[in-house]
């Protein structure tokens, strides 16, 4: 069963298990970032594999917490670890270190850090295990201990030391990924750079998914190609591929083979298709079940946090096996039409039955026009043995039909981006992607309509 309050030092030597029982490693550190007006935020462990190697596990990739143990997704990279910009070792960096209590009460040391799950999901520092001063002069005396919650102590900074990298990025924790990128894009283009490099990997991969893609290939031609690796694994799938076709083929091809194998084969099937059809619009990594999985279980699924909301509004349900491409589809159930059933009732009853999938050629035109007429917020994909391959959302169409540099355009001036006059097919005419490479590396020009 899973704590949902723990203490750090209790955790370092931890063994992690993979979901069928295998022993992947030993928990030796716990990694958080800072948050401005909040506490830190967990984002993952150090864990020490065999060989005396130590990687990065992600929270997004753990299950369960508890008994003496870490059971994940199995999906790990194992890749050694190297501590980014804003990243705070709970053992190696915070246990010692003098707090000051916001009272006025005095001083005490940190020994230990409790971390814990907000409603949210969300695994925070909740509260430190602290030690004041001793009091007397028997050297045998020490401080008594005491409980306190991060907001009711604050880190001591030496006179003169400059902010750190955590602090700086704790002004922009608050910031959603298109905030925050907006934030990058006004600051002179060397520092854009040097706060980037500082961003975690999956922060990094959020914000340059809202960026244009010309400052997104700046971004990663200042990334060593591990890292750039590492933050193409935390894209979704379409997006990584648009930002790949824009580098170099030699360039494309080395970060290809650095990736997740299963990350890599999705982006390099996303790459043999157009831009301007569903194929080139479509993402990898849609909610997939069986037509026995039930309405509990489904909407389980749909509630994971780290799942954007347009896939989150239907599940595909096929036959196996359930990965792209999977079995044929069957069609799609909608979390409205979930929610007016009991929790036990099968998925298989309640397939929308007037829902045509598109082709993976389907031109970017067509699929806008199936979802404005039918008021969707995604389309399955399929290819022509009718197996599911994708889905295409909503925001990716808006994404393909907006003029490449909606970004930089004035909120106070949304004239300037449509008249109201413009006609649909004006619109999706005007949406400009650049080619991709297809699998022989070779460029594909966007074609027209």
């Amino acid at each position: 069963m899973s704590a949902t309050r723990v203490f750090a030092a209790r955790l370092v030597g931890c063994a992690v298990f993979d979901p069928v029982g295998d022993r992947v490693g030993r928990v030796r550190d716990v990694l958080v970032v800072y948050r401005r007006n909040d506490s830190p935020r967990v984002v993952g462990f150090v864990v020490e594999v065999p060989g005396r190697r130590r990687i990065f596990l992600s929270i997004g990739r753990v299950t369960s917490i508890g008994s003496g143990q870490i059971i994940t997704t199995g999906l790990i990279n194992l890749r050694r670890f190297e501590q980014r910009g804003g990243e705070v070792r709970i053992i190696a960096e915070m246990l010692g270190r003098v707090v000051t209590f916001t009272d006025g009460s005095g001083q005490a040391t940190i020994e230990d850090v409790a971390i814990e799950q907000n409603p949210r999901g969300e695994w925070e520092v909740r509260e430190l295990f602290l030690r004041r001063p001793k009091v007397g002069a028997s050297p045998f005396a020490k401080g008594h201990t005491v409980f306190a919650a991060w907001a009711d102590v604050a880190e001591q900074s030496r006179k003169g030391e400059s902010q750190s990298a955590s602090q700086l990025l704790a002004t922009f924790e608050d910031l959603l990924p298109a905030d925050l990128a907006n934030a990058l894009l006004d600051l002179p283009e060397a520092r854009m750079l040097e706060v980037a490099e500082e961003l975690s990997d999956e922060r990094l991969a959020d914000v340059l998914e809202e960026m244009p893609e010309s400052e997104q290939v700046d971004i990663l031609a200042h990334l060593e190609d591990d890292r750039a690796a590492d933050v193409l694994d935390q894209m979704q799938p379409d997006d990584a591929a648009d930002l790949i076709a824009q580098l170099s083929e030699e360039r494309g091809e080395a970060l290809l083979d650095l990736m997740q194998p299963e990350e890599a084969e999705d982006v390099r099937m996303l790459l043999a298709y157009a831009p301007d059809t569903a194929g080139g619009l479509m993402t990898t990594e849609p909610v997939i079940v069986s037509s026995d999985t039930t309405v509990a279980e489904a909407l389980a699924l749909i509630r994971r946090q780290d799942l954007a909301p347009a896939l989150g509004a239907a599940v595909c349900v096929t036959l196996p096996p359930y990965e792209p491409p999977t079995g044929r589809l069957l069609g799609m159930v909608h979390f409205q039409q979930m929610l007016r059933y009991p929790p036990m009732e099968r998925l298989g009853t309640l397939i929308d039955q007037k829902l045509d999938p598109v082709r993976a050629d389907t031109s970017a035109a067509e699929v806008s026009r199936i979802l404005a007429s039918y008021d969707l917020v995604s389309v399955p994909v399929v290819d022509e043995n009718h197996r599911l391959v994708g889905v295409v959302t909503i925001d990716d169409v808006l994404d393909y039909l907006l003029p490449d540099d909606w970004r930089s355009h004035d909120e106070d001036e949304p004239a300037k981006l449509l008249r109201a006059d413009t006609s649909p097919l004006d619109i999706i005419t005007t949406g400009k992607k650049p080619g991709r490479r297809n699998t022989n590396g070779e460029h594909l020009a966007p074609t027209s309509h």
